[in-house]
């Protein structure tokens, strides 16, 4: 099986060091892929979102399967045009993208399918979005840019003030651009997050493992939002009758939903879920596999990957085994530029990789790396997810956080508590 994985992040590079495993894959290459992806594939000179350069390289070397990474090609319709040309793709048409692609879409589906959400109200305008916020009594808000921000269009506001800045850089500044021509404007949630994801061809759904992100920047949930700072998995405060009570009210009437509405999902479904005392509550709906929660789960993966992306692919989810897991813990720390999830400085030589990859039960997922010449160096924001396995969760935690020390470059950093919040649910 030759298989293209498009994207260039830490989930593609654990997408394709996991499909490398498989005895039915032969070739796979990556566009355009990182200096990781280079270990396990081929990567190509096409950028992620240029359509006509992958369908055209696809055609040409026979691929049986693209599967795709990150939410920007899908919400451009890359699957739907592979899909036109009956070639196989994993991820989801353009419209069932949306669900990701528009948090006003996602919320109104979630209302229209009694999926359990914050209360929420919708803003075209900044006039119209700061009126309300002053007319609001609870000063705790969320401000969110309805479209694609990079992880980044979610502010976490603990006063009005904070919520006005919000709508004015969102709005007025555009800070994200055309993401911010409409707001949604939620109450802010209590709970602790979880990351839910699951495998559906658009009838069978299969839930894989759970897992936690941290989206702060900083430690202990301080600071701006990124794409996401670390990950572990499992996550223990999900237990199996809460697993049961997320599929059934989340995960199942999401996928009938987008059915009925003619855009049939398929491809892996991701919950954002804050779990409150009132029970689960959607935060948001991702497409794809989460970065970095991609990295502990495919490392926990024990069977093989590969049959089940060409099961989505063709519609017969409900042919193929569920995953078998590894019963151990991984824990996943981003190391970050300086900078960043503000402006940073690209084009550091990192030292340390051999050495981070010697610690027992560790691999380095590449993000933003390039090689050049004899030299990886930093081309995004996140740049690494050092994940590590072990017997239990501080064994991964210390593992994951030993290889860190052994790499560096200038302004090289990360949150230092990724996986603390599961202590609480654990004996160790």
């Amino acid at each position: 099986m030759k298989i293209l994985i498009v994207g260039q992040g830490g989930r593609e590079h654990a997408l394709a060091w996991k499909l490398r495993q498989s005895p039915l894959v032969g070739d796979i290459f990556c566009a355009p892929g990182n200096a990781g992806t280079a270990i396990e594939a081929v990567n190509l000179d096409l950028g992620a979102t240029n359509i006509e350069g992958i369908v055209n390289f696809v055609k040409k070397q026979k691929i049986d399967l693209t599967v795709i990474g990150p939410e920007g090609p899908l919400v451009a319709g890359l699957a739907d045009v592979l899909d036109k040309e009956g070639l196989k793709v994993f991820g989801p048409s353009r419209l069932a993208a949306e669900l990701e692609g528009s948090k006003v879409f996602a919320k109104e589906l979630m209302r229209s399918a009694a999926i359990p959400t914050a209360e929420s109200q919708v803003f075209s305008s900044a006039e119209a979005a700061e009126a309300y916020v002053e007319g609001r009594e609870e000063a705790r808000l969320v401000v969110k840019a309805d479209g694609l921000a990079s992880g980044k269009g979610v502010s976490v506001c603990k006063s009005k003030e904070e919520a006005l800045d919000a709508v004015k850089r969102i709005m007025r500044g555009r800070e994200f651009g055309d993401a911010g021509n409409r707001i949604v404007i939620e109450e802010c949630l209590d709970g602790e997050e979880a990351s839910i994801l699951a495998f559906t061809d658009g009838f069978t759904i299969m839930p894989l493992e759970t897992a936690q992100d941290h989206k702060a920047a900083f430690d202990d949930d301080q600071g701006p939002n990124t794409g996401g700072m670390g990950a572990y998995s499992p996550a223990p405060l999900i237990s199996p009758l809460l697993m049961d009570n997320i599929i059934g009210q989340v995960l199942v009437p999401a996928v009938h939903a987008m059915k009925r509405r003619n855009r049939p999902f398929r491809g892996v479904l991701y919950a954002g879920l804050m779990i409150t005392h009132q029970g689960p509550k959607v935060l948001e709906f991702n497409v794809r596999f989460g970065d970095p929660e991609a990295q502990p789960l495919l490392m926990r993966m024990k069977s093989d990957l590969a049959p089940v992306l060409m099961a989505i692919a063709e519609g017969r989810l409900d042919e193929v085994d569920a995953p078998q897991w590894d019963p151990r813990p991984a824990v996943c720390v981003v190391m970050a530029a300086e900078g960043y999830p503000g402006d940073y400085q690209r084009g550091h030589v990192i030292r340390g990789l051999d050495e981070a990859a010697q610690v027992e039960g560790v691999k380095v997922f590449h993000a933003g790396t390039e090689q050049r010449g004899s030299n990886v160096v930093t081309t995004g924001g996140r740049v690494l997810g050092v994940t590590a396995v072990g017997d239990r969760l501080g064994d991964a935690k210390l593992r994951a956080y030993q290889a860190v020390k052994a790499i560096r470059w200038p302004g090289a950093w990360c949150r230092h508590d990724i996986s603390d919040k599961a202590r609480q649910y654990l004996r160790e």
